[in-house]
């Protein structure tokens, strides 16, 4: 029997990587993070809505020390408002992704999921790491993914390893992949800001947008909420 732990923020990676980790594991347990973000309680919700529809165990960690550090996601700074065109834009995007940078958020995520994957035995941790994110994010590239494999090996008993099964997707791929394998992307989520629509101008959803857009299909979270 195989069993996995899930990174579930509840975003459009994380919800297309937890269909197919769930089509490919025996068990799953999923976790979610609360460490101050503004889209905090909502992920939460829609996380919490995923692991009720297919029966998964969901557990939610706080790390509340993270509310002590500064930044868009987790401070009191404006997010930006990239348009369509500067999501091309390396120059800008590298200056937006250092805005909502939160310090080693993914080592930390990792490390919590390994001690749940090592106290269950469970031989992978699950992430949404993808191509277009990697651009801009260093800590969700193979290289990344590759480096924290080597610390599990030498950090846990079990030795479990990072599963990424969008890391060569961009997000228009990511769509097309969770319409595929019929992910629950209507409870995906992937504004940044505390409100129950998503606001439609942050980058994040700008990208959300951008993939949706391209891959020739409606949202369908924007469909469930009625604002389709």
């Amino acid at each position: 029997m195989t069993g996995a732990v899930v990174l579930l923020s509840s975003g459009l990676d994380s919800t297309v990587a937890f269909k197919k980790a769930f089509d490919t594991f025996d068990q799953v347990i999923c976790i979610t993070f609360d460490y101050g973000q503004r889209a905090a309680p909502r992920e939460i919700e829609n996380a919490a809505a995923i692991c009720k529809k297919y029966k998964c165990d969901h557990q939610v960690i706080q790390l509340p020390w993270y509310r002590t550090f500064c930044g868009s996601l987790t401070g009191t700074e404006d997010l930006p408002e990239p348009s369509m065109s500067d999501l091309d834009d390396l120059e800008k995007c590298l200056d937006t992704a250092r805005s909502v940078w939160v310090p080693a958020r993914n080592m930390v995520f990792l490390s919590i999921a390994a001690s749940f994957a090592e106290a269950h035995n469970y031989g992978h941790i699950v992430v949404g790491f993808d191509a277009e994110e990697g651009v801009t994010f260093p800590d969700n590239t193979p290289e990344f993914i590759h480096l924290f494999d080597k610390a599990l090996e030498y950090g846990t008993l079990n030795h479990p390893t990072i599963f990424a099964p969008l890391a060569d997707l961009d997000k228009e791929a990511i769509v097309r992949l969770g319409l595929k394998i019929q992910a629950p992307m209507e409870y995906s989520l992937s504004c940044y800001t505390s409100d129950p629509v998503p606001c439609g101008v942050c980058e994040s959803c700008m990208r959300r947008k951008r993939a949706f857009s391209r891959a020739g299909t409606s949202d369908p979270l924007l469909a469930r909420l009625g604002k389709s």
